[in-house]
């Protein structure tokens, strides 16, 4: 191997941030800091994005997240929304039926994905910034932080930080200096083993061949989510969009991995379903282990895992990618306001303490739903069937058993946010469309801009402690008024009734639009948080 010197950015400096492993968590985290105008290298092994079809769908938070970089409405093009989801008997028959209800982030609750697509366009949102690298071939082989920017090839007075040893994929090696890390390098993380983080858990002794299609000829119901509750042989028949079709089969004992992988083992028992050769086009299959695995630790010093490299779940729900995004989102928003020297390094420690027991809430559901889908014991599956059936006739009661276990609301117990608690402490404020101050109709986050932010009900109480750090206020008016400077007019009636059932008239927002710290009427909010420092941004890199 030769070896070439190259510690930092374009300059010679040190990046701020680098972020290994190029899937949805990586390029998300990449696009997020990239439009926070850090400097951010990211190393991806592979040379391309990743051909298998993981991920089939995601939820309305994910894109709220996709939203604040600018390719929400991008990325919709190529998702197929608002399909309804069924369980159903050995005979097909349905025997629960439910769409997943809304949960306020202004977008639909659940998308079905063609993750390759989804991947390039996030990809190309990360061209937009000229202040990210992204090297392709390229691995992470080691990892040193250093306390005091001491490390090897660290100058005198150098900035703490983390020195990547990174190879090329002409076997070329670099030395490449970053302030934090992000690892998104997947379940079977090399950096999380460097950092002898342990990753517990269980693997389910069930395998799945994981079949990816092309749909050539449609048949009914072609779009609708299906989960075939068959104890002979449960599968999973989802719709994706740009003509695929996706089945999943878990593979039984006796049988052969590698014949149940062909295609005509695959025909075989998409026909029992009415599925012919005419009608898809077999693209790939793949076996996939279910796991159930959390790291020991989400934060080493100046490097975190995040996505699968900090968590994995089985897909009953559709959240493991999701999950990921969610964690970047969480990360990067804290990390910059760091490196700005607007809030103290201890923040970052916030991180773990919101994130690990919401994905545990989350993979609790999934392993749930699972049971649900593949139980195999015959007398108890008609019980399940039996009983759910029954209660489809009563209105309203499916979709309320449904949400009460699907995804659920993120709110944070613990974590950075102020005492005392609130009813609205911890909570992601709804995204409603609002008029803004020019009159137009718009998506609440675009008016939040990812910054701090009081949001107040009524006419503003002054709030000396945060107007002395400069953070700037926004009125919420009832619907009807005319819309004004600085204030928003809640036209869909969302926003007023959330503040009143939390019992709130003014709210601290962090940039993620979770709320801080909330106050009753004539009630002064807590104060901003300890260290806090807000700075001028850099101006913004160009999104268009």
């Amino acid at each position: 191997m030769s070896e070439v010197s190259a510690r930092g950015g374009v300059d010679g400096s040190a990046y701020d941030v680098a972020v290994i492993g190029y899937g949805p968590t990586g390029v998300t985290a990449a696009n997020l800091l990239g439009g926070m105008g850090l400097r951010v290298v990211v190393l991806e092994r592979d040379a391309g994005i990743y051909s298998r079809a993981r991920a089939i769908s995601t939820d309305e938070e994910v894109i709220r997240i996709w939203q604040r970089i600018g390719l929400a409405e991008r990325l919709k093009l190529d998702m197929l929304t608002e399909r309804p989801l069924d369980f159903v008997d050995a005979q097909g028959r349905t025997f629960l039926s439910a769409c997943p209800a809304p949960r306020g982030h202004g977008h639909p609750p659940q998308m079905f994905i063609y993750q390759p697509a989804l991947e390039q366009v996030l990809r190309d949102g990360v061209d937009r910034y000229p202040n990210v690298e992204v090297l392709l071939r390229h691995e992470c082989l080691r990892l040193r932080q250093d306390a005091h920017g001491d490390g090897d090839g660290a100058g005198a007075g150098a900035a703490a930080g983390v020195e990547l040893t990174v190879v090329g994929a002409d076997d070329s090696v670099r030395r490449l200096r970053a302030r934090y890390v992000i690892a998104a390098d997947g379940g079977s993380s090399l950096t999380r083993a460097q950092l002898n983080v342990g990753y517990e858990g269980r693997t389910y002794e069930d395998r799945w061949v994981v079949v990816d299609t092309e749909m050539l000829k449609p048949w009914p119901d072609h779009d609708r989510l299906r989960f075939r509750c068959d104890p002979a042989r449960p599968a999973v028949d989802c719709p994706t969009p740009l003509g695929h079709h996706r089945w999943e089969f878990p593979i039984l004992p006796g049988d052969d991995e590698k014949h149940l992988t062909s295609d005509d083992a695959i025909y075989a028992m998409v026909s029992r379903y009415g599925i012919g050769p005419d009608r898809i086009r077999i693209l790939r299959a793949t076996v996939y282990s279910h796991h159930v695995r959390f790291a020991d630790r989400f934060r080493v010093g100046r490097v975190f895992l995040a996505g699968d490299a900090a968590h994995a779940m089985p897909p009953w729900i559709g959240q493991g990618m999701a999950a990921g995004v969610r964690d970047a989102a969480n990360l990067c928003w804290k990390l910059a306001a760091v490196l700005r020297g607007e809030l103290p390094e201890s923040v970052l420690d916030s991180y773990e303490a919101e994130r690990k027991p919401h994905v545990k809430e989350v993979t609790r559901r999934a392993v749930l739903v699972g049971r649900l889908i593949t139980e195999r014991r015959l007398p108890v599956a008609r019980v399940r069937n039996t009983a759910l059936r029954a209660i489809r006739p009563v209105p309203g009661l499916t979709s309320r058993l449904v949400d009460a276990n699907w995804i659920p609301v993120a709110s944070y117990a613990k974590g950075f946010q102020a005492r005392p608690r609130t009813k609205a402490s911890g909570r992601q404020i709804p995204q409603p469309w609002v008029t803004g101050p020019d009159g137009e109709r718009v998506r609440l986050d675009d008016v939040l801009g990812g910054r701090w932010l009081l949001l107040h009900l009524g006419p503003p109480r002054p709030q000396p402690a945060w107007e002395r750090a400069g953070v700037p206020s926004l009125a919420v008016l009832p619907a009807g008024s005319r819309p004004a400077e600085n204030a928003v007019v809640d036209s869909d009636g969302v926003l007023l009734p959330w503040l009143a059932e939390r019992d709130a008239t003014t709210l601290a927002l962090r940039p993620d639009a979770y709320v801080y710290a909330a106050a009753r009427a004539g009630a002064q909010l807590p104060p901003p948080p300890a260290g806090f420092a807000p700075t001028a941004r850099p101006a913004a890199v160009s999104a268009q």
